[in-house]
This record gives C-alpha cells, structure tokens and sequence, in this order.
C-alpha cells in the first residue's frame, strides 16, 4: 500500500495472515492503521509486526498498545525479520488450532 487508507482498505479485502507496518504513512499513520484493522471483525487476530526508525521505548509501547504483535527497529536484519515473522506465524497456527480443537469439543 502507498499509504494507511490503502493499507487499511487493502487489509480489509484481503485478510492476510501477517500485517507488516510501518510507523511512517502518508494519510494515515501506522498507529492509526494497527488501532483501525484491530477493529475490524476479521482482523482482530491477525499478527501484526510493526517497524519504525523510531526507537525510543515509548514508540513500542504505543505500537503495542495500538495492536501490534512485535515492534522492530529500523535498520531491521533480514534475518531477524524472517525470524519474527516464522515465529508469528507458527504462534498464529498454535493459537488457531487450539480455538479449532476447543470448538470441537
């Protein structure tokens, strides 16, 4: 998305299984989109990694309690991203298989 109303529509439409975001949007900023996709029924579960140049603890704090699942400074590491994101995602099967096998019983 070029900015947050469209990562906002775009996440809406799509459901993805992973949101990656960023502090710094044009329109709408990355807070204002995590608190908006948190609310929409389909992506309140949805993992969200936040990423900013801001890396003051106040900015995490604030992504956190906006929704987001992790918050990661920029400059990132490839390999710090893929591990989040693996992590994330394998968190996300947990949790969904636990609610399916609670619904089944």
């Amino acid at each position: 998305a070029r900015n947050g109303g469209e990562a906002i529509a775009l996440a809406q439409s799509e459901i993805p299984d992973l949101i990656l975001i960023d502090l710094q949007l044009p329109e709408v900023n990355g807070l204002e989109v995590t608190r908006q996709i948190r609310r929409h029924s389909d992506l309140m579960n949805a993992p969200i990694i936040a990423l900013s140049a801001l890396d003051m603890p106040s900015d995490q704090e604030h992504f956190l309690a906006a929704g987001a699942n992790y918050y990661l400074s920029k400059p990132v590491k490839l390999k710090q991203l893929v591990i989040t994101i693996q992590e994330t995602l394998d968190a996300q099967k947990a949790c969904d298989k636990m609610a399916f096998n609670l619904d089944s019983e």
